[in-house]
């Protein structure tokens, strides 16, 4: 068999899940698969957090420690390596490439682009369940801006968000049949609703303007 024919009865296999470079990592943080990653973020995001919150260090205070602190560190690891006779590190390869660049500002507009049709979406639908339950949603998250600051609301959004999809994962079967249960209990009230109010108020319209 000719090598040009191995390689086309050579099974396809799946990449890894850290094979995609742009959204592995995300995910990878999210679902828990890399140990050291996930503390290394939760211990910034507390340390962060405690420190402009509980100490009530200036934000701009804090980034001129953490630049100090990694110049320093840099610094006397550049110097052990010389005195040890060993090759210093080239940090001067450290580069953000255009490519990179412009993923990220990829991302950044379609994230937005996202935000803007679904809150267009939720304002020309005709389910007005749907539009309560948003601005519903949004009085909520003002009332929480009035109760904490940004930083606050912004660390319980990353405690939240690497808990909820491990959860997720965890429990899928039964939080979608636990969304099927509410799904069908919502569609239910809605008839309801519907047939009571709106559909009397409907006739009464109609019934007025036939006179006319």
């Amino acid at each position: 068999m000719s090598a040009e024919a191995k390689q086309e009865t050579k099974p396809l296999t799946n990449p890894s899940y850290s094979s995609d470079v742009d959204d592995g990592v995300v995910k990878d943080v999210v679902l828990w698969r890399r140990k050291k990653l996930n503390a290394i973020v939760i211990v910034v995001a507390t340390a962060s957090w405690v420190l402009m919150e509980v100490f009530e260090f200036n934000f701009l205070t804090v980034i001129s420690w953490v630049a100090m602190l990694v110049v320093a560190s840099t610094f006397l690891y550049a110097n052990m390596l010389r005195l040890l006779g060993k090759e210093r590190p080239n940090l001067l390869r450290l580069e953000l490439s255009e490519e990179t660049t412009r993923r990220i500002a990829t991302e950044v507009r379609a994230w937005f682009e996202k935000i803007i049709r679904w809150l267009v979406l939720v304002s020309v639908r005709k389910e007005w369940p749907v539009f309560v339950g948003v601005v519903a949603g949004l009085w909520s998250l003002s009332y929480i801006g009035r109760c904490m600051d940004l930083l606050t609301v912004v660390y319980i959004g990353v405690l939240v968000g690497m808990a909820i999809p491990l959860t997720y994962v965890k429990n899928e079967d039964k939080i979608k049949r636990f969304g099927e249960w509410l799904r069908e209990k919502y569609k239910r009230c809605y008839e309801i609703i519907d047939e009571k109010t709106i559909h009397k108020i409907k006739s009464r319209i109609a019934q007025e303007k036939k006179p006319e």
